[in-house]
C-alpha cells in the first residue's frame, strides 16, 4: 500500500466529543489520501473508542502517552507519521469537505514548505462560541495577526490549522515549546530556517471556542503568556501590535481612576472606549449577520483583550 500524502496529527486531552466531531468531518473530505494519528496526551477521559469507531472509514492510528502538552504530543505524532506532509488540527476544529482539495491546489501552485489557514465560526456553534470566533478573527481586536488577512506581515501558521512538509520537521525537529504559543515559536523558526510559508485562505477550519466566557478568558490569558514567552526567545518578533491588548487594559484602569481627577477626561476616555466597542458591534453584525452574536461580541472582545493583555504583561514581568 502506498504511503498517504498527508498525515493528520491530532493531540487531545480529555475531549472525546470534540474528536468525534473532527473525525466525522474528516470522513466527508473530497480528497481521501490521508491518514489520521490521534495522540492522547495523558487523558483520564480517553477517546480510544471514538477513534476505533472510525477505523472502517478512515486510516486511523491511536496512541496514548503521559501528559506533556500539545507541542511534544504533535512531535510524537510526527515521529510516527507516514505522509509527505504533516497536518495538525486542534481537537475542537471541524473541517469543510474541500479542505484538502484546497490545500492540494495551493501546494501545486505555490510549492509551499508549510502553510496555514484561517478559522471561522460555524452556524451550528452556540451564540457565545460564534461571538468568540468572530472576535478571535476580527481585525478590530487581535485577529489581523491570526491568518485572516494576507496583508498583515508575514504569515505565521497556528496549530489549530497548520501543515508542514516532512523535510521541515526533519530540519527543525518540530515544536520547541510544550504549550502557550508553541505554534508561533515554531513558525518563527521555520522562517529563520528559510522555508517558504504561506496562507491558504480557502483551507479554513471551523474552530469551536470554549463553551463559556470564563473558559475563553483563561484561554486568551494563556495566549498572552505565550506571546511573552515568544518575545523572550525571539525578541525581534514582539511588535507594538502585540502590546495593544496590554495598552487597552492599562487604559481601562487609568480611565476608572480619572473621575477622581477630572470628570471631563473620564468622559473623553469613556467615549473613546464606547466608540471602539460600538465599532465591534457594528462590524460583528455585518460579518456574522446575527444581532445577538454582535451583542455578545462586545463582552467577548473585552475579555479577549483584557485576558491577552494581562497574561502578556504578567509573564513579561515574571521573565524580565
Amino acid at each position: 500500500m502506498d504511503a498517504p500524502k498527508y498525515s493528520v496529527v491530532i493531540p487531545v486531552y480529555n475531549r472525546p466529543d470534540e474528536v468525534n466531531e473532527l473525525l466525522k468531518s474528516l470522513t466527508q473530505q473530497s480528497h481521501k489520501n490521508f491518514e489520521v494519528i490521534v495522540v492522547e496526551d495523558g487523558s483520564s477521559l480517553t477517546c480510544e473508542k471514538v477513534v476505533a469507531a472510525y477505523s472502517g472509514e478512515l486510516s486511523t492510528r491511536y496512541f496514548f502517552k503521559p501528559n506533556s502538552g500539545p507541542g511534544p504530543s504533535r512531535n510524537f505524532g510526527f515521529e510516527r507519521a507516514l505522509g509527505e506532509y504533516f497536518v495538525v488540527f486542534d481537537s475542537d476544529c471541524i473541517l469543510p469537505a474541500d479542505y484538502f482539495q484546497s490545500v492540494d491546489k495551493a501546494l501545486q501552485e505555490h510549492q509551499w514548505d508549510a502553510w496555514g489557514g484561517p478559522d471561522k465560526g460555524h452556524k451550528d456553534f452556540t451564540i457565545a462560541q460564534r461571538a468568540m470566533a468572530y472576535t478571535m478573527s476580527s481585525i478590530l481586536t487581535t485577529g489581523g495577526i491570526r491568518g485572516g488577512k494576507k496583508s498583515v506581515g508575514w504569515f505565521q501558521p497556528r496549530s489549530f490549522n497548520m501543515g508542514i512538509a516532512r523535510r521541515v520537521y526533519e530540519q527543525t525537529k518540530g515544536f520547541a515549546f510544550d504549550r502557550f504559543a508553541e505554534d508561533i515559536e515554531f513558525s518563527i523558526r521555520m522562517k529563520k530556517s528559510g522555508f517558504r510559508v504561506g496562507l491558504i485562505p480557502d483551507a479554513f477550519v471551523y474552530h469551536k471556542r470554549r463553551a463559556t466566557f470564563g473558559q475563553f478568558y483563561k484561554q486568551v490569558f494563556n495566549f498572552g503568556k505565550g506571546r511573552a514567552l515568544v518575545g523572550i526567545a525571539h525578541p525581534e518578533e514582539v511588535k507594538i501590535t502585540h502590546w495593544f491588548p496590554t495598552i487597552f487594559s492599562v487604559g481601562i484602569l487609568v480611565m476608572l481612576g480619572l473621575p477622581f481627577f477630572s470628570e471631563a477626561l473620564f468622559e473623553i476616555a469613556a467615549a473613546g472606549y464606547g466608540l471602539y466597542f460600538l465599532l465591534i458591534f457594528i462590524h460583528g453584525w455585518i460579518v456574522t449577520k446575527n444581532i445577538v452574536v454582535a451583542v455578545l461580541s462586545v463582552p467577548s472582545a473585552f475579555l479577549q483583550l483584557w485576558g491577552y493583555g494581562t497574561g502578556f504583561f504578567r509573564e513579561w514581568l515574571n521573565r524580565s
